[in-house]
């Protein structure tokens, strides 16, 4: 994650980050989400779909912090942004690019029916922020895999900028 070496930020840095998620979601760019706890009290991680390669074709990331690893939220995160991509986007492939030495996020795109499709080599940043330190495993569902996937059977409700539901009930 580039963007988390440069933390803890101060809060005006903090707010230029999220304006520029944010205007990138209005765009249409990229699509960032933050995992509360449920009572909203606390940042657990975060999300995100986001446009890296061609059309439609969305990569799915995501971070949980360390003291809430294992609870299941970032599998549960993913399988939610995985349909919005494909119900809401219209996505035509979702990927997701994991580091082979982290163990507990290979299992997440596997519990989902995402595809492993092999490991591309030296394309995600260092421990320090450096880039293309790392290989990348790399893991894809398609449109036509979707609804047969375990990822489907997220029950969720989303909604757009103006209150409108637009997926769920």
């Amino acid at each position: 994650m580039p963007w988390a070496h440069a933390e803890p930020q101060a809060l005006p840095e903090k707010v230029e980050l999220l304006r520029g998620f944010r205007a990138h979601f209005d765009l249409g760019k990229d699509f960032v989400y933050g995992i509360f706890s449920p009572d909203e009290s606390e940042v657990v991680g975060g999300t995100g779909l986001h446009r890296r390669s061609f059309e439609g074709v969305l990569e799915i990331g995501y971070w949980i912090r360390a003291s809430r690893v294992g609870e299941g939220l970032a599998t549960d995160a993913t399988a939610a942004v995985a349909r919005a991509g494909f119900e809401v986007a219209g996505a035509a492939r979702i990927e997701i690019r994991v580091d082979p030495e982290n163990a507990a996020s290979l299992t997440i795109p596997r519990k989902l029916g995402f595809v492993e499709e092999g490991t591309l080599r030296g394309v995600l940043h260092g421990p320090d922020g450096t880039p293309l330190q790392r290989d990348a495993v790399v893991f894809a569902l398609l449109a036509e895999e979707f609804p047969g996937s375990p990822a489907a059977s997220v029950a969720l409700r989303a909604f757009d900028a103006g209150g409108n539901l637009v997926l769920g009930s």
